[in-house]
């Protein structure tokens, strides 16, 4: 049974070293799925019952993404919009994502130092979290602290493997922490 459903959105993932290594890391671990938005849309047109499918059966949805202008890509974007539909998602009979646990990977090609007060970016990472964390909310699921990888493409390649190692050993103690379901009753024979 697939516990784990990654939805990837990386604009060129082919330039990638942090999100890529994030992803891989994750991809690996047993009852995941993985569904790359920019490779399978390439021209933005989602096939929206497809996504809607794949959420039904996971447990716990990672958003893997690189930060672009201080949110994610627009793909993953497009997909909230439309995959996170009223009726569905929210709102009156919108309830398929209630009890889901949201996390949110992320490379981010600035320093933490970059994000706070008198840095580069001037507010703390946590003050760009939000939109991604009250859309997961306004779903009904459970929201959990985003993984953010900051500097990836400055690391060292010992630097990123500890990394990514950390990212494994979180998601361990996430994914165990996940409500498990009841087992089904047996027919007799």
């Amino acid at each position: 049974m697939q516990t784990t459903l990654i939805i990837h959105a990386h604009p060129r993932p082919r330039q990638s070293t942090a999100t890529r290594a994030l992803l891989d890391a994750l991809a690996a671990r047993p009852d995941t799925a993985v569904r790359s938005l920019y490779e399978r849309y390439p021209d933005f047109d989602i096939d929206v019952a497809s996504e809607q499918e794949a959420l039904t059966h996971a447990q716990l949805v990672i958003w893997v993404a690189p930060v672009y202008w201080y949110s994610v890509p627009a793909l993953l974007k497009h997909w909230f919009e439309l995959v996170l539909a009223h009726g569905w998602a929210y709102g009156k009979g919108g309830d398929a994502l209630q009890g889901k646990t949201a996390w949110w990977v992320a490379s981010a090609g600035g320093m933490a130092t970059m994000y706070q007060p008198g840095g580069a970016h001037m507010r703390p990472f946590a003050d760009f979290v939000a939109p991604i964390e009250h859309t997961a909310r306004y779903c009904g699921m459970h929201w959990l602290p985003p993984y953010v990888l900051h500097g990836g493409h400055k690391l060292a390649p010992d630097q990123l493997a500890a990394a990514v190692a950390a990212l494994g050993a979180q998601a361990d103690r996430h994914v165990a922490a996940l409500p498990r379901p009841a087992p089904t009753a047996q027919a007799p024979a």
